[in-house]
This record gives C-alpha cells, sequence and structure tokens, in this order.
C-alpha cells in the first residue's frame, strides 16, 4: 500500500503498519503525478481534491487533516467511488481561543457586550460559552439547524459578530458572501466582525468599500480570506487584526486531526486502530497576551510571506 501525507501534517510519522510505502510532500508538490500509485492520501486545505488530481490514479480514500472541506469535489469523489472525510470540531478549542483574543484585544474594558455567533456547530458552541463565562449576552444564527434568529435579525443588535460555518454555494443556506454588504450596513457602527470560518464567507470588496469610506468604526479581525495566499492587500491595511489562516492551529487540534485520519483510514482499509506518533511534540509557540496583535503586526509587515508565516507558525 501507498499513502502519500502533506507534509504539514504532523505525529504522522513512523505509524503505519510494515510494508506501507509512505510519502510526504508539500502541499505544492501533491500533484496528479505524484500521487497517480497511491492508495490513500492525506492532505489539507492547500490542495484541491478534484477530478484533475484524482482521475488515473489508484485513490480509493482521502483524509483532509481540517475541518472544512470546500476544497474537495465531493461530486467526483462520489462518482468516482472514493471515500474522503474531515475532522469536523478538532480544533474548536483553538479558533475558540482566537475569538477570545480577538474580542479582548478590540473590546478591552467594554461591559455588556452583545456576541453575535454565526454557526453553532462545535466551534459556536465552544464560543457561546467563553461568552457566558464573560457575562457576555450571546445570540446565536444558525437557520440550518433551526437554531436562533436570522443574520438580519442579530446583526444590529451585536457589539461582536464572529462567523463560524463552513464555505457552501448553493443548497437552501449557502455561505458564500454571507456577510455582504447590506449586513453591514445593519452592523453597529463600531461593532466587530470576525471571520475565522473560511475565505468568502465575508464579502471582502464589501468589507473594504466600509472600511476604507473613513466615516465608519466597524473593527474586524480576519483569519481566513479570499484567493488565499494572495490575500487583499489593501484590505490587509484596514483590518484592525490580521492573521494567516492559524486561528485554529495549536497543538492539540493538530493532534486530534492526526487521530481522526488515522482512525478512518484504519477502519477503511479494514486495520487495527493506529496511534499517532506523540514522542515529538514542539514546543507551543506565543500564546501570550497580545498574541494576536503580534501576528497582525508580522503579515501586515510582510503580506507576501503569507504562506511561509502559516507553514513557519509555532502551534500554540
Amino acid at each position: 500500500m501507498r499513502v502519500v501525507i502533506d507534509k504539514g501534517i504532523p505525529f504522522l510519522e513512523g505509524v503505519f503498519p510494515l510494508g506501507t510505502e509512505v510519502v510526504y510532500l508539500l502541499a505544492d508538490a501533491i500533484t496528479s503525478e505524484s500521487i497517480r500509485e497511491a492508495d490513500a492520501l492525506f492532505v489539507r486545505t492547500r490542495t484541491r481534491v478534484n477530478r484533475e488530481l484524482l482521475q488515473g490514479s489508484r485513490v480509493r480514500f482521502v483524509a483532509t487533516a481540517t475541518i472544512g472541506f470546500d476544497h474537495i469535489d465531493q461530486t467526483y469523489c462520489r462518482e468516482a467511488g472514493i471515500h474522503w472525510v474531515s475532522c469536523p470540531g478538532c480544533n474548536a478549542q483553538a479558533v475558540c481561543d482566537y475569538v477570545e483574543e480577538a474580542i479582548s484585544s478590540v473590546k478591552s474594558g467594554k461591559n455588556d457586550i452583545t456576541l453575535g455567533i454565526v454557526g453553532y456547530g462545535h466551534v459556536g458552541k465552544l464560543v457561546a460559552q467563553m461568552g457566558k463565562k464573560h457575562g457576555y449576552h450571546i445570540m446565536v444564527s444558525d437557520p440550518p439547524l433551526g437554531i436562533g434568529s436570522s443574520l438580519v435579525e442579530i446583526a444590529p443588535q451585536c457589539d461582536v459578530l464572529t462567523f463560524h460555518t463552513p464555505l457552501t454555494r448553493s443548497g437552501a443556506f449557502p455561505t458564500y458572501h454571507l456577510c455582504h454588504a447590506a449586513i453591514l450596513r445593519l452592523c453597529k457602527s463600531d461593532a466587530l466582525i470576525i471571520n475565522a470560518a473560511r475565505g468568502g464567507v465575508v464579502d471582502e470588496a464589501a468589507l473594504l468599500d466600509v472600511l476604507s469610506s473613513g466615516s465608519s468604526q466597524l473593527a474586524t479581525a480576519i483569519d481566513c480570506w479570499e484567493d488565499e495566499p494572495a490575500i487583499n492587500r489593501e484590505l490587509l491595511q484596514h483590518v484592525d487584526l490580521a492573521s494567516f489562516h492559524i486561528a485554529g492551529y495549536s497543538i492539540a487540534g493538530k493532534m486530534r486531526a492526526s487521530e481522526m485520519c488515522l482512525e478512518a483510514f484504519c477502519n477503511f482499509f479494514s486495520l487495527p486502530i493506529l496511534s499517532i506518533n506523540k514522542k515529538v511534540v514542539p514546543l507551543h509557540g506565543d500564546s501570550g497576551s497580545g498574541w494576536l496583535q503580534r501576528v497582525s503586526n508580522q503579515l501586515k509587515a510582510a503580506p507576501e510571506t503569507f504562506e511561509q508565516l502559516r507553514k513557519q507558525y509555532p502551534l500554540r
């Protein structure tokens, strides 16, 4: 059996059964040619898992070590009989910590905060618990689950509006540009908008129009961007807190993602459940007060290094 793994997925070294050929590749080296003889593929969001990549290969199983899965062509995988899995909730606590730090940085000293949570899945629930711990008033919008109110209803009432949805472009409740110009106009003039969900959930062109108008006090914390890694540099300079898609980057989150991928792999190939390799655990990165501001300063100083900063980011 041959397994191709994105080098950015930790804790998998040396865990596969004897006789398994394991190949570690950088994300941009995962191509149709390099995976042609692979039976299984472990990826992250940078790899587009679609017909162009998979057609003509032996791949039967794909695991993405991420919550999001909009980089996977589900229709093609289904038609081709390729089983795929993601890791829902694996880094939920890390994303919640990101939201907490963003609010602390922008709304420090403010009392009676109303926190609006859009998307009430693994992350949204943790964010609600965090908000209650701080005494925030919680409002929720998750129409697909039938929970809370509509975004139109909660937006005008919230001091903080944070998004935790997948990115979808079809169906009854598409989330592409869910936060669009009309929603931004409804928000309080000094509200904080947080996107730690997926690039494209927030309409960045509409957001830039608001922030560059000179008449808005709207605050923003953006971790997920459209067109990563070639992010909108003009918008970047207007954002209060900017990061390079690392809200979910924690040691615990990465461990859980690798565990979930490995368990799904074993189940699919009818193997005994294997354990991840915890022998080499990296030192924790910067998680002290103000860490998000320091990350933001890094990105704003060198936006062309977005991908490099992301790859080299020390896990919290």
